[in-house]
């Protein structure tokens, strides 16, 4: 229980990378400089993929080159193929996350390869971090490992086929990701036992929509069985281009309340939060977001032993 929890911010990839609009450089600076002062001590801040395909991340590497400048902060950012990875390097990231499709048809639209290029692909991006000296981590991230809108169901057994081939090609994280809402906790649990054993340790993160309402009862799933990572977007923005209508991850500030109620420590502060869950809501005007901390905010029962402290 005092295990502490890591929330990985992602919005600022997985949340604006599915919204239309392009929020300024600004207002990115602003929002990671706040979520740092808020205690997120993992942000996502971008993708190195081609600017005409994704013109809202195009500004990635000044994102990444100003959250460098923040102590504590590891920087991380998606790529999609050795081009994004070779850009992460030179842009000094902590950690690049390579996203692999365990369905077959996901993969090819989401990246235009077979799952097993991929792995062919991540594989030479082990070998140019390498040759390049840099301390850059891999982790790669599965993607629609308990469902596709485009295939359906997904064998658990090519998930850990995949998980093996990878651990095999040399990356130093992996997690499973429920990219389109599928997964159920019972779902959640057999498929993270399973992986525990193949990847023990560097089974380092669980990613999780909250597409039909089951998102932190599935995060409860993974926690229970050791996972202490987990992404997460302010206001729960975001979703996948290939599950219209779908919700987006975890709000971050409703798991951090979960693990808070618990006692369990994420180093967030809840009321700065909030206060840039406000600022994101008006830079995303018309935008729906998610999220139920915000409506409600904290209970009295953890409100009143801070004030006893600071009266103390």
């Amino acid at each position: 229980m005092n295990t502490p929890v890591i929330l990985r911010e992602v919005g600022l990839r997985d949340g604006l990378q599915s919204i239309q609009r392009t929020v300024s450089t600004e207002r990115k600076l602003e929002w990671i400089r706040d979520a740092h002062a808020a205690g997120q001590r993992e942000i996502e801040v971008g993708s190195f993929v081609p600017p005409r395909l994704l013109p809202q991340l195009a500004d990635t590497a000044e994102l990444v080159a100003f959250a460098r400048t923040l102590p504590g902060l590891t920087t991380s950012v998606l790529v999609p193929n050795l081009r994004g990875a070779e850009r992460a390097i030179e842009s000094g990231a902590d950690l690049m996350l390579l996203p692999l499709s365990a369905s077959h048809a996901h993969s090819l639209a989401n990246l235009r390869k077979t799952p097993d290029e991929v792995v062919q692909e991540i594989g030479r991006i082990r070998a140019a971090r390498d040759a390049s000296g840099s301390r850059c981590l891999i982790e790669v991230g599965f993607s629609t490992a308990f469902g596709c809108t485009l295939q359906g169901r997904v064998d658990p057994d090519e998930v850990l086929r995949l998980l093996q081939a990878v651990l095999d090609a040399g990356v130093d994280r992996v997690g499973l990701a429920d990219t389109v809402g599928y997964a159920d906790p019972r779902m959640v649990s057999e498929l993270f036992e399973r992986a525990l054993r193949v990847a023990g340790e560097r089974l380092a993160c669980a990613h999780f929509h909250d597409t039909r309402g089951l998102g932190i009862a599935n995060v409860m799933a993974a926690w229970e069985l050791g996972i202490t990572r987990f992404d997460a977007c302010l206001a729960g923005i975001g979703g996948c281009p290939h599950a219209p209508g779908a919700s987006g991850n975890v709000a971050t500030e409703d798991l951090a309340y979960l693990f808070a109620s618990m006692g369990v420590p994420t180093g967030q502060d809840f009321d700065q939060l909030i206060a840039l869950r406000a600022k994101v809501a008006q830079w995303l005007e018309g935008e729906t977001l998610h999220g139920s901390l915000w409506r409600a905010g904290l209970p009295r029962t953890m409100r009143e032993p801070q004030r006893e402290t600071e009266t103390a």
